[in-house]
């Protein structure tokens, strides 16, 4: 079986798959910023698919030509809808799978799924050799353990020994969510044991890397494969741009994971959105460091995508109203912002959110 995780370069670096998050619309507007090596879908629970259809998932797994390449991460406790749904993937034109065993949200548990996956290893295994099947190469992100840190080394022995393309390993446990800082010391040994066990398996990180320049000096200091990077991207949505590394949203911390408490982390193709908004967006680049320059960027990223959530609505069918969790992306580190925020949280449509930009740009 080829596999395109051996042919990506060293590093590579990878958007986070979170739910509410990493749909079609905010893929582009992420790439428009800066493109990663690898795209993750938001997670699609296998069970509720396989019971219900495409309905059941909200249109989590639609994608386009231009997004490549692209993972879509399942999650559940039922091998045989992982079997299924991992199969429809591939006849969607998925180029992998992953398995997500780390969410650690407590209906996801409760099912069996996420980071329950860790109280339940045999359970897991089944999982990843279900994926399997489908012929595409399959992925794990998982957590250090379920309570306590010292559990890392059992449980990700076990998945390694697996034949897994890819270990993502979220420097935390399921009780710490993210809440403390990640366990980065741990990486020399848990390095030790993926060279031990399956030195063909690829290591990403995750956990508390900002963009991919802080995420360089993590693969210096410990020669990972790969680093996923997740919340960074709500205080710098340019955080994957390769090159012009003044290209910095704005100031400040990631929030925290009460502050973005609607994204938790962790089709057929369509055509690839409008362009009206395109223009608009290769005028201002937010180069520089001037307050104007990155309050224009950012203005400039959110109109990309009101006119890319206007593109997709009719294929996604979510309501305006899960747009406007994102406005604190876009909307911050410059006076006044807090009160545009506020008005714009009180519309109703694109179109009243583009009426009030237009006065301020």
């Amino acid at each position: 079986m080829s596999s395109f995780w051996k042919s990506l370069p060293r590093p590579f670096f990878v958007l986070a798959p979170m739910e509410a998050v990493t749909d079609v619309v905010f893929r582009h507007v992420v790439e428009k910023a800066g493109r990663p090596d690898v795209y993750f879908t938001e997670f699609t629970n296998a069970t509720g698919w396989l019971h219900a259809g495409d309905r059941a998932i909200g249109g989590r797994l639609i994608k386009t030509p231009d997004e490549n390449p692209i993972v879509a991460q399942l999650w559940g406790a039922d091998p045989v809808a992982m079997k299924q749904l991992a199969a429809h993937c591939k006849t969607l034109g998925y180029d992998g799978i992953d398995i997500n065993m780390g969410c650690p949200d407590q209906s996801a548990v409760k099912a069996g799924g996420g980071a329950g996956m860790i109280r339940t290893p045999e359970l897991a295994y089944a999982m990843i050799a279900a994926a399997k099947e489908s012929g595409l190469p399959v992925s794990v992100k998982t957590r250090l353990g379920y309570s306590f840190v010292d559990e890392w080394k059992e449980w990700l022995a076990g998945l390694l020994q697996q034949d897994i393309e890819v270990l993502t390993i979220h420097l935390r446990t399921k009780k710490e969510m993210s809440k403390v800082p990640a366990h980065f010391e741990l990486i020399p040994e848990i390095r030790a044991l993926r060279d031990e066990i399956a030195p063909h398996t690829l290591l990403v990180i995750n956990g508390d890397v900002r963009d991919r320049a802080h995420g360089l000096e993590f693969v210096e200091k410990y020669g990972v494969d790969g680093v996923m990077i997740g919340r960074g991207i709500f205080a710098n949505p340019f955080a994957f741009a390769h090159e012009n590394p003044q290209r910095v949203a704005a100031s400040g911390e990631a929030p925290t994971s009460e502050e973005i408490s609607d994204f938790s982390e962790e089709g057929a193709d369509f055509s690839t959105g409008p362009a009206r908004s395109d223009l608009r967006s290769e005028a201002y680049d937010g180069s520089g460091n001037d307050a104007a320059a990155k309050k224009m960027a950012l203005l400039s990223l959110l109109y990309y995508h009101l006119d890319q959530f206007d593109y997709y609505q009719p294929q996604m069918g979510r309501p305006f109203e899960t747009l406007k969790r994102f406005f604190k992306i876009y909307i911050r580190d410059f006076d006044g912002a807090s009160e545009l925020r506020d008005r714009l949280m009180h519309t109703k449509s694109t179109d009243e959110v583009r009426a009030i930009l237009i006065d301020i740009a």
